[in-house]
């Protein structure tokens, strides 16, 4: 593994807590029901969930908040909630959390509902997830109440992170608004989905994960040599300095300019749950770039904190002392 020395590591998680970042994404709901199982039911061969308790998690964009305030980073989530109770609980969470998050930087369109992902969870294992959402782009005005709060946002901010979830928030036009506006001032970091992708420039990093590099650049193995030229070929599709693409088990691949590939292996000791792991990895990622870490160093970070967060049942976040606890 790629080794960072741990005073560096100390020196870079101290500087986050003075650091500022913007997250811009498809905010929603985690909630999680817990049970046991012990019987199944004599109407379908389904198993019958005896509910033992119930919890709601800051999730997606939300998430990624959730883990830069874990890190010690001020942070603010731009999105959009619907006018339901999963929209209140997102407000009053984020509200609650982040002193820097403003009133209109979770923009509320009474005409979606807000994404819930529910998750029932019985023996420590999912045994079904439902999903309550609406997936089409956000309207015009939706658009400029996104930009404007975006563009106020970065005006005392460190870094943009967008986190692209394919729920209809980060469009286009929002993109091709808001990046420009920020690339060259600060890291650009992108967490992308296959919908918008040709959108994410300018950016600093763009961060998919194997199946989506791999799907961009036409390739098919699942091989170093082919996600090295699949990450080159997505740098110079989009323009953009660095990739980093996430390999789940198999750690991470950074390819930065027109140098050789870096290969983090993973740091997880055990895997409990990926739930929420690509939005620790941005954010993560974002706020060692906004301290001043290398491409190298905020991924070796990042990689510490996913395989904290890995190791907890559930959406989780890692904190700045579990990382440098985590690093030999």
């Amino acid at each position: 593994m790629t080794i960072i020395d741990k005073q560096r590591a100390a020196d870079l998680l101290r500087q986050i807590g003075a650091r500022n970042i913007v997250v811009l994404g498809d905010v929603m709901l985690d909630e999680f029901i817990w049970g046991d199982v012990t019987r199944v039911s004599p109407e379908a061969p389904v198993p019958v969930v005896d509910i033992r308790r119930e919890s709601t998690h800051l999730g997606g964009a939300a998430n990624v908040l959730a883990n830069l305030l874990a890190l010690g980073a001020k942070a603010s989530v731009i999105g959009v909630v619907g006018d339901d109770f999963a929209g209140e609980k997102i407000r009053g969470s984020v509200r609650d959390q982040s002193p820097q998050q403003t009133a209109n930087e979770l923009v509320l369109d009474a005409s979606r509902p807000t994404t819930l992902k529910t998750r029932i969870i019985a023996q420590n294992q999912m045994v079904v997830r439902t999903d309550r959402e609406l997936r089409t782009p956000v309207n015009g005005e939706t658009e400029n109440r996104i930009i404007s709060a975006v563009k106020a946002a970065i005006e005392t901010a460190q870094a943009l992170v967008v986190s692209d979830y394919d729920k209809g928030v980060v469009t286009p036009r929002i993109l091709a608004e808001v990046l420009p506006a920020a690339y060259g001032r600060m890291p650009v970091l992108i967490d992308p989905k296959i919908r918008n992708f040709d959108a994410y420039r300018p950016a600093t990093l763009v961060t998919p994960n194997h199946h989506e590099a791999l799907r961009v650049a036409g390739l098919e193995e699942d091989s170093d040599g082919t996600l090295h030229r699949a990450a080159q070929v997505i740098r110079k599709r989009l323009g953009c300095d660095a990739v980093l693409i996430t390999r789940g088990d198999r750690g991470m691949m950074l390819v930065e300019g027109d140098g050789d590939p870096v290969n983090v292996e993973t740091a997880a000791r055990e895997v409990f749950d990926v739930t929420g792991a690509g939005d620790t990895v941005i954010a993560a990622l974002g706020a060692a770039l906004a301290a001043g870490a290398s491409m190298t160093e905020a991924a070796v970070l990042a990689n510490h904190a996913a395989g904290i967060v890995v190791g907890k049942l559930g959406t989780a976040t890692a904190s700045a002392k579990e990382i440098l606890d985590s690093i030999q």
